[in-house]
């Protein structure tokens, strides 16, 4: 079975099995849980390198050590174990997991029982939580990368200065390599994190077997009593015990590649007792040589196996910061295609998998943040600083929306869903205050890019409306045909020419007459013999169902036909894929044999009323700097006709 296969998403086909068909499923779901090792667990599977270490920061003392990792292991219970893999997990959108999935499920349009004010309210939350998925996504790769090449220091201290250039030269090529994709090596990936997993839970077991009065730690009482007997220092440790749960969200993110069944195998017997086995681990290292309290992950391993560890470790920390990048390009196609940014070079780097993708422009941005990251901290403990606080408001925001899921869609009680999202919420609610002591410290940079990147999207998905309303012709669609045929009938001068062929006008809205269409007859007096108003709709589900048409064709005469293509905010829509569906429906769209003709509007400065002068900027050259819309929906360059007009803004 190759990669592609595996990586298929099962949620998308649901059929009844068989008694014998039951034993393949299991074997599927086996094979899985193993490729999802190397896809989804990587960032929170390499946690242990460094959110011990940040905990006993604040103290090596016997009740430091037992009040951390006891605080650890309940953290890893409640927010991974209980809120994503027990209960989150089931919110999938046709199997699609994510921030904005979760935000379509919830809201699939905009007013409802609700009303509109708690809808706006919830819509602007999701799009701030995927905005700081970014802000988390540009320091994974630093700090983790970071945090292993500094396993060398454990090695020889004259490896210290070539910590920060090994690092960077390792991101450099990680990022290089993201045009091929990660086909040719995402086989290899779930086999290197499970040698991870085995490695760090057998390292730990040792330690526990030498030291098993650590084991007093699995007592939740244990955890509580260090907060509440050590007050403000407590609230400093909760900032680093975050860190053992960093990644849990991508749990959620990452199901629409494996389903939920594999993620929930791979979490609850292979992965949480290998963490939970390593943070026991160096707990009772700690406890039996407070000197390891300095780095106690690579102190873990036999001196022989340090070199060892310390490759182990790299490779793992290329393979979390990889899903991490992926995320990231998945996340910006959702973005564009759910219109909070603009159209964006968009390549595929498989052609059996749809989900892998590559933006360049958002690689050259990772990767140049991401470097300035390593060269300014300089070192996994000063990067910790800037760790935390934008993970833990994209966990309250799930639980938020979360809420509305359980209420609205699978109608639970008002009361249960309160409770549990209060629940889980007053524990994210408490390391967000911790982490709020991390702002003076870097904190606010990963707030800076999720505040940025939100207001960015706001302002796009505000000023497209704008366009959109005034773009919006008077003229009914079906009252411009009406014209054009009765000026056909009349035959006088003002009539308009007939010529052979069809043309496409593309309309970014499914109703009225497009600007386009309307210039081009008032300038040139020509209308095709075949005309047809092609939308591309983005649907609120990231694949399109199965069985249901991708184009939707109203007929108005012999001459002129409305499509409405629908895809999937996970879906990079095509001619070609519009092509394909037409003659699946047996309608005739030929791009070899049509003229495409589209609309480039000018934008002129208004006085008018609803964006900032800062917004009206920032629309400027997001515009000026989106893609063309003929190269990103692929049209034939040699068969398409731009019209421009002026559009106040």
């Amino acid at each position: 079975m190759t990669f592609h296969q595996l990586v298929s998403s099962p949620s998308r086909k649901r059929f009844a099995l068989t008694k014998s068909q039951e034993p393949s499923k299991r074997a599927r779901d086996f094979s899985l849980s193993v490729v999802a090792l190397g896809v989804v667990f990587g960032d929170i599977g390499t946690s242990p390198l460094y959110a011990f270490k940040e905990c006993l920061r604040h103290g090596t003392s016997p009740t430091d050590v037992y009040g951390a990792a006891s605080l650890i292991l309940w953290s890893l219970i409640l927010l991974v174990s209980i809120k994503y893999v027990g209960i989150v997990l089931r919110a999938d959108n046709n199997g699609e997991g994510g921030i904005l999935a979760l935000l379509a499920l919830a809201f699939p349009e905009k007013a409802r029982k609700v009303g509109l004010n708690a809808a706006t309210i919830m819509t602007a939350l999701g799009v701030f939580g995927a905005a700081l998925l970014y802000g988390d996504g540009v320091i994974t790769p630093a700090i983790s990368v970071l945090s292993a090449v500094e396993g060398l220091n454990t090695v020889s201290p004259l490896f210290e200065r070539a910590v920060v250039p090994l690092t960077i030269c390792i991101l450099v090529v990680l990022f290089s390599i993201q045009r091929f994709g990660t086909a040719a090596v995402g086989g290899m990936f779930g086999k290197v994190m499970l040698i991870w997993f085995l490695v760090i839970g057998t390292t730990g077991f040792a330690q526990v077997l030498r030291q098993p009065a650590i084991l007093a730690a699995l007592n939740p009482l244990v955890g509580l009593g260090y907060l509440v007997s050590h007050g403000l220092k407590s609230i400093a440790v909760l900032g680093s015990v975050f860190l053992a749960v960093t990644g849990g969200e991508a749990l959620y993110a990452d199901m629409g590649h494996f389903g939920r069944k594999p993620i929930q195998l791979s979490w609850n017997f292979f992965v949480f007792p290998a963490l939970a086995l390593n943070y026991l681990g160096q707990g009772a290292l700690v406890l039996s040589s407070p000197a390891a309290a300095t780095n106690p992950f690579f102190r873990l391993a036999p001196e022989w196996a340090l070199w060892f560890f310390v490759v182990l470790a790299t490779a793992a920390t290329v393979i979390a910061s990889q899903a991490l990048i992926s995320g990231a390009f998945s996340l910006t196609l959702q973005a564009v295609q759910m219109g909070y940014l603009p159209r964006i070079q968009v390549m595929h780097t498989s052609d059996k998998e749809s989900g892998q993708i590559y933006i360049p422009r958002v690689n050259i941005l990772l990767a140049i943040v991401c470097v300035t990251l390593v060269v300014a901290f300089g070192a996994s403990s000063a990067l910790a600083s800037a760790y935390g606080i934008a993970v833990t408001l994209t966990m309250l925001t799930t639980t938020a929306l979360f809420f509305w899921i359980a209420s609205r869609v699978w109608r639970w009680p008002v009361a249960l869903a309160v409770s549990l999202c209060v629940i889980l919420g007053a524990v994210e609610l408490s390391f967000f205050a911790s982490n709020v002591l991390k702002i003076a410290h870097g904190g606010w940079l990963p707030i800076a890019i999720g505040g940025a990147l939100f207001y960015a999207m706001t302002t796009w998905k505000m000023g497209r409306e704008q366009i959109r309303k005034r773009l919006q012709s008077t003229m009914q669609f079906d009252q411009f045909v009406a014209s054009i045929e009765l000026s056909g009938l009349l035959a006088d001068e003002l009539s308009p020419h007939r010529v052979r062929g069809t043309a496409v006008f593309l309309a970014s809205s499914p109703v009225g007459t497009p600007v386009a269409l309307l210039n081009n007859l008032k300038h040139n007096r020509v209308i095709h013999q075949r005309n047809i108003l092609l939308t591309f709709l983005t649907d609120r589900v990231p694949y399109l169902p199965d069985g249901k048409p991708r184009l939707e064709i109203t007929t108005f005469s012999d001459r002129f036909f409305r499509v409405i293509a629908h895809f999937g905010y996970m879906e990079i829509p095509t001619i070609e894929t519009i092509a394909a569906a037409a003659k699946s429906q047996d309608f005739d769209l030929r791009p070899e044999k049509t003229t495409f003709f589209l609309g480039r509007e000018t934008l002129i400065p208004s006085k008018s009323e609803g964006l900032s002068k800062l917004r009206r900027a920032l629309f400027r050259l997001m515009s000026r700097n989106a893609e063309n819309a003929a190269d990103f929906f692929q049209l034939p360059s040699d068969r398409t006709v731009e019209i421009g007009f002026p559009v106040e803004l």
